[in-house]
């Protein structure tokens, strides 16, 4: 006689754990307007960590 191995069932994860950021969508970056020149004008942007999740992208609050 054989034995099946037997598998535990996943257990469902909580909606606290896999609440995404608010102000990054869960990817923890954030878009950051670079600025040059003597005016200060915005001539594009670039990647930031959130700094509400600091780049985890869960809800800290949560």
């Amino acid at each position: 006689m054989t034995t099946q191995p037997t598998t535990k069932p996943k257990e469902p994860s909580s909606p606290a754990e896999s609440a995404a950021c608010q102000p990054c969508g869960g990817t923890g970056n954030v878009p950051t307007t670079v600025r040059v020149g003597r005016k200060r004008r915005p001539v594009g942007q670039q990647d930031g960590l959130c700094l509400n999740c600091f780049g985890t992208g869960t809800d800290p609050n949560a």
